[in-house]
């Protein structure tokens, strides 16, 4: 088999030195009167190999001029793929999430080495995975590392995890942290949060969010106050002060009544 190899790999050499060789260099004499010629009267052009050469080439040798669609190289390191520390910091992680314990100490053994890129991609994972306790501390100790620096992404992405797996507490515990920091999340965040409360079985604390939502210096949208006002309905008093709220920042959109009978308060 290395025979082999090496005999293809010759004759590869060999067919790269046939087409080097028709870029020859062909002399054109130059016309005069002159019968004779000296070296001066003669100029070159280069000639460039034509398809049929490459087909003749390709016939003989048997090769391939075109992508035979195997991955190359550049493809596969541009994915943003875990490493094999952050693997392995994983898996841990998740093998030892019920032993309390074990866990703090395989943290301060095994997490806390970590260098950034590799911290990151492991919260990012976690997350993925809706490991949101094991992203919780995974979190906190990116928030302890010198190179952090306040980002409302970080936050997010967790908190909207945490409301999603109805972890209101914990949501809740990242998002005074957020506001410490004086970061304001977007409106999907502030939606999912509302949302979050809503399942929870918490409007006012649903509410709380809607009032630190309207502090906001980015311009308000029309998702979160449906969100609410959809999960306000057995709430009329709520509900109402959202709804004018909602008129007087969109006088051109509509919200929908439904009969007051189906609530009982008729």
């Amino acid at each position: 088999m290395a025979t082999g190899a090496i005999w293809r790999s010759k004759v590869r050499v060999f067919a790269s030195a046939l087409l080097l060789r028709d870029l020859i260099r062909a002399p054109i004499i130059k016309e005069s009167g002159s019968s004779s010629t000296s070296p001066s009267q003669f100029s070159f052009k280069t000639q460039v190999p034509t398809s049929d050469s490459y087909e003749s080439f390709s016939n003989i040798f048997n090769l391939r001029f075109y992508h035979d669609g195997r991955p190359r190289g550049p493809l596969w390191r541009g994915k943003k793929l875990l490493g094999k520390e952050a693997i392995y910091i994983l898996l841990g992680l998740k093998r030892l999430k019920d032993d309390e314990e074990k866990l703090d100490k395989f943290i301060k053994t095994h997490v806390l080495r970590l260098l950034k890129m590799d911290l990151i991609a492991v919260l990012n994972e976690l997350e993925r995975q809706e490991e949101v306790a094991l992203a919780v501390k995974v979190f906190w100790v990116i928030r302890r590392q010198d190179w952090y620096k306040p980002d409302v992404y970080l936050y997010k992405d967790l908190i909207i995890a945490l409301a999603k797996s109805k972890k209101m507490e914990d949501a809740m515990k990242l998002w005074e942290s957020m506001r410490k920091e004086d970061l304001f999340p977007d409106s999907q965040t502030y939606t999912e949060v509302i949302r979050g409360f809503l399942r929870y079985g918490s409007p006012s604390d649903a509410m709380n969010i809607y009032e630190d939502m309207k502090q906001s210096p980015d311009p308000p949208e029309e998702l979160p106050f449906r969100i609410l006002l959809k999960g306000l309905l057995p709430h009329p008093l709520l509900r109402n002060r959202v709804k004018q709220d909602f008129e007087e920042i969109f006088p051109d959109q509509h919200v929908y009544d439904p009969p007051e009978e189906i609530f009982g308060l008729r």
